[in-house]
This record gives C-alpha cells, sequence and structure tokens, in this order.
C-alpha cells in the first residue's frame, strides 16, 4: 500500500485510555449510583473493562458521555429499582442531585438486589439490532428508568453524568476550563493516567512517507491536553475534534434548519482533517478502534479513496472487537503499531 494521507482517531489508537477515559466511565457510574441514587457500595467495579470494550463493540458509543448514560440505564433495568419514567428540570446541579437522593430513598422500601448480568450478551445482540448506541438502549428498554439518569443538558444544571465525568477526567483542570468548583471529586485528573499506544519512532516513521492528520470525538481542550502532554503536535497537519463537529452542525442548523449529526459514524471529522491537509486526490487511511470509526471511513469512501483500518491493541476484548471491526467493514484490522509501516511500504 502506498498512501499519501493517514488520520488517525486518538482514543484507542495514538493514546492508551484504559486508564483514563476507560476508568472514568467506571468511577461516574460508581459515583452516580453510591452517592446520587444510594446503592451499597460495590466490592469491585459496577462495570468491567470487559464490558465496556463490548459495549464498544457495537456501533453508536463513540461518545463515552452518552455510553455512559447508557451503561447506567443497562445497570438500573436489572437492579431492582423500581421504574421512573420521567425526567424533569432543574435549575442547578445540586438541585438535581437532591431530587434524586430524595425520590432513590422514597422508592427503596427494601435494599437494592445487586445487578446480575447473565443476560449480557443477549443485551447486546438486541442493540445491535436496535440501531446501537443510547438511542439503542432506549429503544429496548423504554422509558421504564429513563427518569433515573439525567445525562444531557448543561452540566450545571442538570448533566450529573457529564459533570461527575468531567471532574473526574480533568481533575485539577476542571474549574479553569468550565469556571466552575469540583461537587463530587477533587483529586488529580484521569487524564494524566494516558499513555502512548503507537511511538514517536513509528510516528517519524510514517511521518517522513505520509501526511498525518486526527479525527477525534474528544472536545478540543481534552485533544490539546494529549497533544501538549505528549508534544504530538508536530506530527500532525490536521486536528478535527467534537468541537469542529458541533460548529459545523449549529452552521447546517443556522443556514438551512435542519438538525444533522456531523459527529462519527459521519463522516464530516474524517473529510475535514484530510480537506485541511490540503493534497489533491490523496490516498488515504483511517486508522480507528470501534464500530464507529469503520462506520466514518466507510462513508467517507462516497468522497475519498480510502481504507478503513481497524485498531485493537487498546482493547481487553480483541477478538471480538476485531470480529466487529470485520462485520462493520474495516479494510484491514491490525493489532501491533509496527503494523501501520505496511501503510507506506
Amino acid at each position: 500500500m502506498n498512501l499519501d494521507v493517514i488520520i488517525f482517531d486518538m482514543d484507542g489508537v495514538l493514546i492508551d485510555v484504559s486508564r483514563s477515559y476507560r476508568k472514568t466511565i467506571q468511577r461516574t457510574i460508581q459515583i452516580y449510583l453510591e452517592i446520587c441514587l444510594g446503592f451499597a457500595r460495590s466490592k469491585g467495579s459496577w462495570i468491567t473493562n470487559e464490558e465496556i470494550s463490548l459495549f464498544k463493540s457495537v456501533e453508536g458509543f463513540n461518545s463515552d458521555w452518552d455510553l455512559t448514560s447508557g451503561l447506567l440505564l443497562y445497570l438500573l433495568s436489572i437492579s431492582g429499582i423500581p421504574s421512573l419514567r420521567k425526567l424533569k428540570r432543574f435549575s442547578s446541579i445540586q438541585e438535581t442531585l437532591s431530587y434524586l437522593k430524595t425520590e432513590s430513598s422514597i422508592s427503596r422500601s427494601k435494599p437494592i438486589i445487586r445487578t446480575k448480568r447473565k443476560h449480557l450478551l443477549a443485551f447486546l445482540e438486541k442493540l445491535k439490532t436496535s440501531g446501537g448506541g443510547l438511542r439503542g438502549i432506549r429503544r429496548i428498554l423504554g422509558s421504564s428508568w429513563q427518569g433515573w439518569v439525567y445525562g444531557a443538558g448543561d452540566l450545571e444544571k442538570e448533566n450529573l453524568v457529564k459533570r461527575i465525568f468531567q471532574e473526574l477526567y480533568l481533575g485539577k483542570q476542571f474549574t479553569p476550563y468550565y469556571g466552575l468548583r469540583p461537587i463530587f471529586y477533587t483529586g488529580k485528573g484521569l487524564y494524566e493516567q494516558e499513555r502512548l499506544l503507537i511511538s514517536k519512532e513509528i510516528l517519524s516513521s510514517l511521518r517522513r512517507k505520509v501526511r498525518m492528520g486526527i479525527a477525534s470525538g474528544r472536545p478540543k481542550y481534552e485533544a490539546e491536553l494529549a497533544l501538549k502532554r505528549f508534544h504530538l503536535r508536530p506530527y500532525f497537519d490536521s486536528v478535527v475534534t467534537l468541537d469542529e463537529c458541533t460548529d459545523e452542525e449549529n452552521r447546517i442548523f443556522r443556514s438551512t434548519g435542519k438538525k444533522i449529526k456531523c459527529s462519527k459514524p459521519y463522516p464530516y471529522p474524517v473529510l475535514k482533517a484530510v480537506e485541511e491537509i490540503g493534497i489533491s486526490n490523496p490516498r488515504c487511511g483511517y486508522v480507528g478502534d470501534v464500530v464507529d470509526d469503520i462506520a466514518a471511513a466507510r462513508a467517507a469512501k462516497r468522497d475519498l479513496s480510502i481504507l478503513a483500518v481497524g485498531f485493537i491493541k487498546g482493547h481487553a476484548k480483541r477478538k471480538v472487537m476485531k470480529d466487529s471491526l470485520i462485520k462493520a467493514g474495516a479494510d484491514l484490522v491490525i493489532e501491533r503499531p509496527e503494523e501501520l509501516l505496511s501503510l507506506i511500504s
């Protein structure tokens, strides 16, 4: 293969997030269940890395905020907690938290049964046929537990999932970025646990032969944290993040009145990253680790000559993920970073 351009996803490809975003998902779920809803403290994790990988093997979970909300809905559906169908509107995060604590204490006349996950694989098969993602989970479960999970809107008011998640991930950077004091966590940001998955030696070898870019679902600020920590910016000619996707969605809405999604699995971030590099008619590759990455690359084939390359080094369930990526239409699946060099030989 002789490519001109390689675009990378960031999480699970360039950066090992098993001890950052994955751990943030686990701890957000723990805080939400134990502090917000009053579940008895769990001896282990409420959700394992392997289970997160299994959910990630289904399309529609490019956003870790959505994945966390979906996991909470799933766990609540098998927990024995009574249903609560309607979400309310609140003016502050403290008001949201107070409501949930009161409602959960009233609803529980006996101890909550510890969650049982005997039917997880069957649930995931249902999820695949329901379109995947948070929307698919809601199709399966209906609105029965929706009123327990506040995972949308402003993190100053109602979005408890995002508030907890961002406090954990950013740590000391939370207040400078959001201008808010933390409520749930004041320690070091879990982003500090990240490490490189692809060595700078390999990146340098690739850079000598091709132009490179990034198309990531991270918010811009969090992408820049990683780029600065690992001194990666000189390797890449373009970096497209969630912020650019949101800006494009807003631009389309202002000009047409239509609400269009631009983030993965849609191809916009991949196309934008290639466009910013500025080579005419390039032969491209997009390297991603989840189904939504492959879907974005395949959708980009309408406009580009592009290979959809799956990368599974960062996954706990590699066999499951490899099968999922192949089924999603990956042209190639690689496990070792050294195999990336085959893209330029």
